[in-house]
């Protein structure tokens, strides 16, 4: 054959498929339809690149869900200090600031890209940009080529690291979905996901850039209330966004499909009930018996904030103690526990960081990334129905995943 492996997609998952099977001593083909590699990657957590964290990967599997054990043995074999120690192996230093998230020392994604491009070239790998794969060619159930808009490449072993939808602007199509399809394989319902939502409130654009810490969100709908998170979140002038909204836009944009709104609660006040809530503002006045409310709040929240949360109760926010009433009152405490906000929509996948869904995970050899339909074809990273929380989980699981599948274990 021409090759021994050819991998579709330059991506974190295809470059480090393409890398290990080189090192293996494997000739290999990266095939590339953009005309530079890893224009995702470059653009990775505003391009300072979250390579991966430091949670244990019993811990790590968990932040993934209930399909989060089919990483366990890619994470067995290269987990976050592994791939750290790769990274300095081919001369990038990391580092964990905060104590949780990993980045490269220089927190450009462009230094991640410039090493593991000069690592390809070290082991001769054969890198063709400018190639959209637009089939994947097999006989009696053995992958034995990849054809594209101009030639036809051959090879027993094929690795489809296409990524998901997000970014269409990155060169995001789902190439890989409709690949995988063609040859039997089951994609599941795309989603798209870690990205800012729209809500229907309109006060929320008076409070645009406050940044809240330790907001729980909730979805109050009775067969979902158990989907719940916490996190900083952020007020924008259509909606919310800021780490929790991005990790929860996972859970909600499916619901969105269902209903035409999603309704939320909002804990802002770092999960203070209403007696603490009533007590907190009792002893706010105590202290200061000429304050006006809005005083009071601010001590909690974000003026502009408290603001809202007054005018929303009835309450004008400059007024004092004796001049609320008692319904007012406990409607603004009411909203201080649990502010409700109504998701209405989302920009699509042209601001969706991942892709929820993808190509079945009972189709696909957890111990090999090798296809359960096709022999010899191989599949790694987000064109899988696997997709994690921010942090670093889905480039861990974009790097780990291609590692395995670049063993090619047949």
């Amino acid at each position: 054959m021409e090759y021994d492996l050819i991998v579709i997609g330059s991506g974190a998952a295809g470059m480090m498929s393409a890398i290990v099977s080189a090192r293996k001593g494997k000739k290999v083909l990266l095939l590339e339809k953009l005309p530079k590699i890893a224009s995702k990657l470059k653009a990775t957590g505003g391009g300072r690149c979250n390579l991966t964290n430091t949670l244990s990967n019993a811990d790590f599997m968990t932040r993934f869900g209930r399909d989060g054990r089919f990483m366990q043995d890619a994470l067995g074999a290269f987990d976050s200090k592994a791939l750290r120690d790769f990274f300095l192996e081919i001369g990038v230093e990391t580092h964990a600031p905060d104590g949780y998230r990993i980045f490269p020392v220089s927190h450009s994604s462009s230094t991640i890209i410039t090493a593991l491009e000069e690592e390809m070239q070290k082991l001769g790998i054969e890198l063709q940009c400018s190639q959209k794969a637009e089939q994947l060619l097999q006989k009696n159930n053995q992958i034995y080529g990849v054809k594209t808009q101009t030639h036809t490449f051959e090879a027993f072993h094929v690795v489809v690291a296409t990524g998901g939808l997000g970014y269409p602007t990155l060169g995001a199509e789902g190439d890989g979905y409709t690949l995988a399809s063609e040859l039997g394989h089951t994609i599941t319902e795309l989603h798209p996901a870690m990205m800012p939502l729209k809500v229907k409130e309109t006060w929320v654009n008076n409070c645009r850039a406050d940044t809240i810490a330790k907001v729980e969100l909730r979805v109050d709908l009775p067969k979902h209330k158990k989907l719940r998170a916490t996190g900083d979140l952020i007020f924008t002038n259509s909606g919310i966004r800021g780490p929790v909204v991005l990790d929860f836009a996972r859970e909600v944009t499916p619901l969105l499909e269902k209903y035409a709104e999603v309704p939320l609660l909002l804990n802002l006040t770092k999960g203070m009930n209403e007696e603490q809530i009533a007590r907190y503002i009792k002893d706010g006045f105590a202290k200061n018996p000429h304050a006006e409310i809005v005083e009071i709040l601010t001590t909690l929240l974000p003026h502009a904030i408290s603001s809202e949360l007054c005018l929303l109760s009835g309450i004008v926010p400059h007024a004092k103690n004796k001049e609320i009433k008692g319904g007012a009152r406990a409607k603004l405490i009411q909203l201080l526990a649990w502010t409700p906000l109504s998701v209405t929509g989302h920009e699509g996948f042209k601001m969706a960081m991942i892709t929820k869904g993808g190509i079945s995970l009972k189709e696909i050899d957890p111990k090999t990334m090798q296809s359960k339909i096709i022999n010899g074809l191989y599949f790694c990273g987000e064109v899988m129905n696997l997709d994690g929380p921010c942090g670093g989980y889905n480039l861990q699981w974009s790097f780990a995943s291609g590692a395995l599948a670049g063993e090619l274990r047949s």
